[in-house]
């Protein structure tokens, strides 16, 4: 049997710490104003296998995509130990030029990969512009333009590969009708 559990939340580097989420604003990281390190001992989205994994992104210059625009990301997976075993692949968001505080990264997709030794797996996972919208000052749900990162990653800490997106066009304000979820594509 191979592990193949996530960690709901951090599990901090000291007694007396509280288990976190993830989803802490920029001040909340390790910087140097702060003599307290907030850095975990494990994040969320960490755990462990008995095998090992290669990730594959093929790389591209800088998209530019609409405020109501997608954008697909392609990853391949390849089991390179000599055990079968699980993979979790999270893509996380991050917004560094945000006109509100919010949380440095966000669990937008993942996908589990069950693969035996030396076997690949091909995922494309379908980005929508509406998974980046906050409620702004006024307390509308909108899509600004800006920079944004997308971030493969094995957990919230073990970041694997990022694309960054430039988001273009004049800001959008969501409805009822926005997109909730990043479909993820085996095989694509």
């Amino acid at each position: 049997m191979n592990p193949s559990g996530r960690l709901p939340v951090s599990v901090p580097q000291a007694a007396g710490g509280q288990p976190w989420t993830y989803l802490q604003p920029p001040l909340g990281l390790a910087d140097e104003v702060s003599n307290l390190d907030p850095t975990p001992l494990y994040p969320f989205g960490h755990g462990r296998s008995y095998t090992s994994f290669a990730w594959e992104v093929t790389e591209s210059p800088v998209p530019e995509i609409d405020t109501d625009g997608s954008y697909d990301l392609p990853v391949t997976v390849r089991n390179t130990g000599d055990r079968s075993g699980t993979e979790v692949v999270q893509l996380y968001l991050h917004d560094p030029v945000a006109s509100v505080t919010r949380p440095d990264v966000r669990l937008i997709a993942y996908r589990r990969l069950e693969l035996a030794p030396g076997e690949s797996t091909r995922l494309t996972f379908h980005f929508h512009t509406d998974l980046s919208a906050f409620t702004d000052r006024t307390g509308r749900r909108v899509v600004e333009p800006g920079v944004l990162e997308l971030r493969l990653a094995a957990s919230s800490a073990d970041v694997r590969h990022t694309t960054r997106l430039n988001v273009t066009g004049s800001v959008r304000e969501l409805g009822t009708e926005r997109r909730l979820r990043c479909e993820v594509g085996l095989g694509e």
